[in-house]
């Protein structure tokens, strides 16, 4: 009975979980739909909750390191506590709210170099979390995202890959705690001028803000610098603007004014 007792303890013959997404393919600011499926063990336990959040790897950086972790976000409690009999099944449908600031993981039916996705089933017992079970998730571009991508491509722009970094973009309202990075090699015309531009996207309901970088290529005897574009698209308004037009103004006008481009 002790020893019992104590391979109970360590978790040995306890509950087994697995969750089956409907669709593993979303938009930012849509749904996840799916079943969790509860499996009793050898032995009554009592359950604390049952959560979902969406998981991705982020970078972080110190002062004189930089690191990759798994960040957990949209974090959302499905059940409260109940009493799990040995043997018993317990299935609990789930709805889950994509936060509308997720990063994308594909595009055009390819998936994003460096990006990761994960809808993760954390089951609480005597204390005790099990995190074991991830699911992949694949995040598509809005409307709004799509235009901008399309226009980048228009102009010349190839995907390079992208990145979520943890952290705060100056002057932009974010509700999660990263943001991510999409890398795009230049178009021909500015390769000699920059080495990439980053476009960041941080979205809400009715606007997706836009946040442009370019990486200057330094000269001789000067030093590469970043330059910094920002605007709001309105979803309402989206198919009004000639989106090609708009950034190859900025980039244009960016340039030109640190005498870079003619």
């Amino acid at each position: 009975m002790v020893f019992k007792r104590l391979m109970q303890a360590m978790g040995v013959g306890g509950p087994s979980v697995e969750t089956a997404l409907a669709n593993p393919h979303c938009r930012p600011g849509g749904q996840l739909e799916g079943r969790i499926q509860v499996a009793g063990g050898d032995h009554d336990v009592d359950i604390s909750y049952v959560a979902l959040g969406l998981v991705t790897r982020v970078e972080v950086e110190s002062a004189d390191s930089e690191y990759h972790t798994d960040q957990e976000f949209g974090r959302h409690q499905v059940t409260g506590p109940f009493r799990l009999a040995a043997g018993q099944r317990y299935d609990i449908p789930f709805r889950f709210e994509v936060p509308w600031e997720t990063p994308l993981t594909d595009l055009y039916g390819r998936r994003l170099p460096g990006m990761t996705m994960g809808l993760r089933t954390e089951l609480e017992v005597a204390r005790s979390v099990d995190s074991g079970d991830l699911d992949a998730v694949s995040v598509h571009p809005l409307p709004a995202q799509e235009r901008l991508l399309e226009a980048l491509l228009r102009l010349g722009f190839r995907f390079a890959r992208a990145d979520v970094e943890r952290g705060h973009l100056y002057g932009v309202r974010q509700s999660l705690p990263f943001y991510q990075e999409i890398e795009f090699f230049p178009a021909p015309r500015y390769a000699g001028v920059i080495n990439q531009l980053e476009l960041t996207f941080v979205t809400g309901p009715a606007q997706t803000q836009v946040v442009l970088e370019l990486d200057k290529r330094g000269g001789v005897f000067t030093e590469g610098r970043d330059v910094f574009g920002r605007f709001t698209v309105d979803h309402a308004t989206l198919d009004t603007v000639d989106w090609a037009g708009q950034l190859e103004a900025w980039l244009h006008t960016s340039l030109t004014r640190r005498g870079l481009f003619s």
